[in-house]
């Protein structure tokens, strides 16, 4: 089987370096997909369905490819958490999630043209340590993960905020969960290792 044409189905910088760990060739492409949640939509349909839809649109758009759509929120205190923002908001999560756990979830879709290879979805909890403010002012200001749901970057000095991490993909926490891509690619017809 030939290997299509591979692209990711998001301008993310953080998905472009983890999908380019497997050393294949690809392409980033916009998906320009509404992510505002359905009213009284739950967390866990949310990131599926905005993972499923922005691997639906590019793949319309290149019908000859494989198309790699991802999504991944924060849920804390039944609420999802969106990216900060500003300094002050990342610093007000980061305060709030002191001491307590916050759920990941990542969603992941893969499409060889209108055909879905396959679905995952990744649930990674973080425990957070007892953040001082200090502590939080300082590494907000070391690190700027205004971009980041959940106010941190884990690949970074974020993992410094955490007790601990549980989950079966560590990659998925920034946002590409790797061993399900890996899995996904192999069944779209990809040589990996």
């Amino acid at each position: 089987m030939t290997e299509p044409r591979l692209i990711l189905a998001s301008t993310s910088r953080y998905r472009r370096e983890m999908l380019s760990r497997f050393g294949l060739p690809f392409d980033a492409v916009a998906p320009g997909v509404d992510e505002t949640p359905l009213d009284g939509e739950a967390p866990l349909h949310l990131v599926q369905r905005l993972a499923a839809a922005k691997a639906a649109a590019v793949a319309r758009a290149y019908p000859d490819a494989c198309v790699i759509g991802s999504d991944q929120l924060a849920e804390f205190d039944g609420r999802v958490l969106g990216k900060p923002g500003t300094p002050e908001r990342a610093i007000e999560q980061l305060r709030a999630m002191s001491g307590r756990e916050v759920t990941f979830l990542t969603a992941l879709c893969v499409m060889r043209g209108e055909h879905e290879v396959g679905v995952a979805v990744d649930r990674t909890v973080v425990r957070f340590r007892t953040l001082s403010q200090a502590e939080v002012e300082r590494y907000v200001e070391a690190e700027q993960p205004l971009d980041c749901a959940g106010s941190f970057k884990s690949e970074g000095r974020g993992i410094t905020l955490f007790d601990a991490i549980e989950t079966v993909d560590p990659t998925a926490l920034i946002g590409l969960p790797l061993i399900a891509t890996a899995r996904l690619l192999r069944d779209a017809g990809f040589v990996l290792p």
